[in-house]
């Protein structure tokens, strides 16, 4: 009987370990994609459209927006709730946390998973943006950003302001699917 607990033990140990691997696994992505198409809030004529793709440990993120300020820069998160209905999309909530850490620039470590480098605009108000972060993952676990939004503020982003990087107003949002 003392054989067959042994056994038993082994095999439940493989087991945990197979699941343990089958966890880390998870956290990396091989292709997902999401993507948002941001329609204009609080007045402006911002839009856009944002793509994510899941690398690894990694979420590459692709965008091409119209109606900026030109010449500036504007603050870009991902946030919290996938509700844009307000006119001024305060219905998304605040930003995308699930770590409950400070606001901070993006891949420092010390930000919030939804913090994002600004959009820089040309002289005619339209961007393509590019970025490459790993503080989230393309899907809707507990550090999924699929189900919640992405939002365009009116100035930049600031990294170190509490709670948001008084990037001002939210010109623009979308639903991330």
């Amino acid at each position: 009987m003392n054989t067959n607990l042994k056994r038993i033990s082994i095999g439940l140990s493989a087991l945990g370990l197979l699941s343990l691997v089958a966890c880390q696994s998870m956290e990396q992505g091989t292709g997902q994609k999401a993507s948002a198409n941001l329609e204009p809030r609080s007045g402006s004529q911002t839009k856009g459209e944002v793509i994510f793709v899941w690398q690894g440990s990694d979420v590459l993120i692709n965008g091409k927006f119209s109606g900026l300020k030109p010449n500036a820069e504007q603050g870009f998160h991902v946030h919290e709730k996938g509700d844009c209905s307000a006119p001024d999309a305060m219905s998304a909530g605040g930003h995308f946390n699930p770590e409950t850490k400070a606001h901070g620039m993006p891949n420092s470590g010390m930000n919030h998973a939804g913090d994002l480098p600004n959009i820089k605009s040309d002289a005619n108000g339209n961007a393509t943006y590019t970025a490459k972060l790993h503080d989230f993952a393309v899907n809707t676990g507990p550090t999924g950003i699929v189900g919640r939004s992405v939002v365009i503020h009116r100035d930049p982003d600031d990294y170190k302001s509490q709670p948001a990087g008084n990037s001002g107003p939210r010109i623009a949002c979308g639903l991330i699917k």
